[in-house]
């Protein structure tokens, strides 16, 4: 009696549990089979890929990737159960974006701009394009970012960095839109925008400062900057162009067809949302060697494709401050690792990466002067 009703207990485990992972195979499989069912027959499959569960889809996944500290294990994981093909479907946000995470996502689907988005862009970006129309603004920016980092400097207690480098973006903002300098406003706006899109960005990375070889070969009447000193600093450049690809302020940008697209063999339907991973692209060993390496070297002489980096977006949706943001990183960092050095408060703070990657103390720390004596 005792052997029988173990038998029957082990029996009722074994078809409990195949009942469960039955249960469990067709709610993973229930979200695909009913977009495949809505989309119809269609002339090309779907990409392959994993739409998640009922309702919230993939979302559980996306947000634990990127909530840690390795948040390219979302896309990689994609990766190893389905290829390198670069397409995949999945269900995100409610809606349902197909990753084109390898190459050439402008070609994904061709995109219109309405005319209200082309005359705020022309409205936006006339002051701020072009090395040109931003020398009008030099003297302004570059006394914005000495008095700020100064003032750090000053202070008794740790401050953060983030927020303060956000708040120095949005006073030359400020100054080069509306005229003028008012802490108040600065401080409504810089509210504002943080409701819109709480997340700036920042990288665990120490940067090797040095005396510019710039400053030997300028003469000693001169103290200050100018855009000519600026281009000639190739080395900074490709520290900047590091930074932007291995920390990626946006871990995907996304966009609509308008019409059912085929793209190597598989159809994008219509209405479909396309999200494009920049990480997946920037840290991708197919175009950037040693991808997690931080190397600034690596663009010697490099003639990056604009599908493989694209920090800034590309196409008609091009960041219209990407001229503006890289002249304030190059005054900023040129003045910073002359005189200034950095005492995290906690070097091991953990980092997130949604929407942005920072650390989750906003950076926080001690700007301390630093004074070279000659020998």
């Amino acid at each position: 009696m005792e052997f029988n009703w173990w038998s029957v207990t082990v029996a009722c485990a074994s078809i409990l549990l195949g009942s469960y992972a039955f249960v469990f195979k067709i709610l993973r499989k229930l979200n695909g089979w009913y977009y495949e069912f809505m989309l119809g027959k269609k002339q090309y499959p779907l990409p392959p890929g994993d739409m998640g569960w009922p309702l919230v889809g993939n979302l559980f996944a996306f947000t634990k990737a990127f909530k840690s500290e390795d948040p390219d294990s979302f896309v990689n994981n994609l990766v190893s159960r389905y290829g390198i093909g670069g397409i995949y479907k999945v269900h995100l946000f409610g809606v349902l974006p197909s990753s084109y995470a390898r190459r050439r996502w402008s070609e994904l689907l061709t995109n219109s701009s309405i005319e209200e988005h082309k005359w705020l862009r022309r409205l936006t970006t006339a002051p701020i394009v072009g090395h040109n129309r931003l020398a009008v603004y030099f003297d302004c920016i570059e006394d914005i970012i000495i008095n700020s980092v100064e003032e750090w400097a000053s202070m008794n207690e740790p401050i953060e960095l983030l927020n303060e480098l956000k708040e120095v973006s949005f006073k030359i903002i400020i100054r080069i839109f509306l005229g003028f300098n008012n802490d108040s406003t600065i401080a409504t706006v810089a509210y504002l925008f943080s409701i819109v899109k709480d997340a700036v960005m920042s990288f665990p990375v120490n940067v090797p400062g040095r005396k510019e070889e710039i400053i030997k070969t300028r003469p000693s009447s001169l103290k200050r900057l100018n855009l000519k000193d600026i281009k000639q600093m190739t080395y900074l450049a490709k520290v900047i162009d590091e930074t932007l690809r291995k920390t990626n302020l946006l871990f995907g940008m996304f966009r609509e067809a308008k019409a059912d697209v085929n793209i190597n063999g598989y159809v994008k339907p219509k209405g479909w949302k396309v999200l494009s991973f920049a990480r997946a692209v920037h840290l991708d060993p197919q175009y950037h060697l040693n991808p997690q390496q931080f190397n600034p070297s690596r663009w010697d002489d490099y003639n990056v494709k604009t599908s493989s980096f694209f920090p800034f977006g590309i196409g008609s949706r091009l960041c219209p401050g990407m001229d503006l943001g890289k002249l304030e990183i190059s005054i900023f960092l040129h003045y910073f690792l002359l005189n200034y050095k950095l005492e995290r408060v906690d070097p091991e703070c953990p980092i997130t990466c949604f929407p942005a990657p920072k650390p989750t103390d906003n950076c926080l720390t001690k700007v301390v002067k630093v004074t070279y004596h000659s020998t």
